[in-house]
């Protein structure tokens, strides 16, 4: 007995993982028209969009893009001017001499009190771009911050697909199997007729009776599949699990697919989101290397103090009174160690820009790879769509046939069973491989970036 694929849970979830391996992506534009508790039929557009709003890694990505720009603004508050004001007071003993260890003491009287109150500022005016490069680094990973969550929308969305049109093909299945049991069990009152008048073998009618066990089994089985389906596609829009989903997949099988020019999907592809991430890590490795480089540089600073003490110890004797004192300058500072400990740093800012553009090279290659192998996947499969049709066809003419000859007892039940299932198959390759087309249609514009 033929047994068909993909419709043991073992077969689901294989597809689930396979498909949620490969990235996908959708604008993020617009918001939900319909509030999400009140939704029970799902297009697959509506499901990508709730996706790319409510989705908890899309949620978390968000967040890393509000620290980064909060991040870009702490380094752009360093160009502030720091301003400090110091208040103190304290009382102050009499100071006593000795002048032989612990022996001849003598005491000498101070004034009592000691006040201060006051405030200064200074400002970095060049320390070798160092402050300006630290500007920039932040910047430039604030701006991958944002191409980061255009990617997790992406991949997220995809899942999304993968999911959505997993279930969907497990349903188009279910009525395959429905259909198929009615017929089981038309045949299987044929078959019982004819063993009450002892043209056929009781061998036949077990037979006929473990065909349809079998697909009864298969039933159950695809239920439940479609149920663990349904729950991961719930945990992946955020949705209440006491929602009853239901998907509206009216629109998806009658689609027209298309495929355009390769070139053009390629030259896509090589703007993808992570491209861009990857031009800016090498821009940032860039802004290292001169950070590293501005250490060779001194650091010049403006200061300025303006305070009132007392008493007076700018004179000897200190005198019991008050006074105000200000002072403004330049203040230069540099490193004489860095001129030899900074090589190493120097040396290994230049390694990780030669990695980084590796890694860059590397991923051009891998987007290459993976828009061509899209590509030729997706004309493959639209080239058995209608191999699948014609085989479906003959099916149908051979299970006539077989059927005819059987109802005329030129045919054993076996025969009509495998006529059957051939049938049942040629039947689920059409639906499948539709399927299959649509999923690799999302699959080929997410390698090319045109989700």
């Amino acid at each position: 007995m033929k047994k068909l694929p993909l419709i043991a849970r073992e077969s689901f979830n294989a597809l689930i993982c396979q498909q949620r391996s490969i990235l996908g992506t959708l604008l993020l534009t617009g918001t939900i028209m319909i509030p999400v508790k009140a939704q029970h039929l799902l297009t697959l557009p509506q499901a990508l969009l709730i996706a790319a709003e409510h989705n908890k890694s899309v949620h978390k990505s968000r967040v890393q893009q509000e620290i980064a720009a909060g991040e870009t603004r702490v380094k752009e508050e360093m160009k502030l001017p720091d301003l400090d004001f110091h208040a103190s007071y304290a009382r102050i003993t009499d100071i006593t001499e000795y002048k032989h260890g612990l022996s001849g003491k003598m005491v000498t009287a101070t004034i009592p009190e000691q006040a201060d109150l006051t405030s200064s500022a200074s400002m970095t005016i060049y320390n070798g771009g160092q402050l300006k490069y630290s500007i920039r680094k932040a910047r430039q990973e604030q701006e991958i911050s944002v191409l980061n969550v255009q990617k997790t929308v992406n991949d997220i969305q995809i899942e999304v697909v993968a999911t959505y049109l997993g279930v969907f093909k497990l349903m188009e299945f279910q009525q395959l199997i429905l259909e198929n049991i009615k017929e089981e069990e038309d045949r299987l009152k044929e078959v019982r007729a004819f063993k009450a008048h002892g043209t056929v073998t009781g061998n036949e009618v077990l037979r006929a009776e473990l065909q349809l066990s079998d697909m009864q089994l298969r039933l159950l089985s695809n239920k439940r599949n479609i149920a663990i389906g349904l729950h991961n596609l719930q945990t992946l829009l955020e949705l209440p699990e006491e929602n009853n989903l239901k998907l509206d997949t009216s629109s998806l099988i009658n689609n027209s697919l298309i495929i355009g020019n390769y070139h053009e999907y390629l030259q896509a592809g090589l703007q993808k989101e992570e491209m861009g991430i990857a031009k800016k890590q090498e821009a940032i490795r860039l802004t290292e290397h001169r950070l590293a480089n501005s250490s060779y540089f001194p650091k010049l600073s403006l200061f300025g103090s303006y305070g009132y003490n007392y008493p007076n110890y700018l004179f000897f004797p200190a005198n019991n009174k008050g006074y105000t004192l200000g002072k403004i300058g330049i203040e230069a500072n540099f490193s004489l160690s860095n001129l030899y400990k900074n090589k190493s740093k120097m040396k290994l800012a230049e390694q990780r820009i030669e990695e980084e553009k590796t890694n860059t090279e590397i991923l051009r290659n891998q987007i290459s790879d993976a828009v061509f192998r899209q590509y030729t996947q997706y004309q493959e499969i639209i080239d058995q769509l209608p191999v699948t049709e014609k085989a479906k066809r003959l099916a149908t003419e051979n299970y006539r046939i077989i059927k005819l000859k059987y109802l005329n007892q030129l045919a054993l039940v076996t025969d009509m069973l495998d006529a059957d299932n051939a049938l049942l198959q040629a039947k689920y390759n059409v639906v499948s491989t539709r399927i299959d087309a649509l999923m690799k249609h999302y699959e080929l514009r997410y390698a090319a970036g045109q989700l």
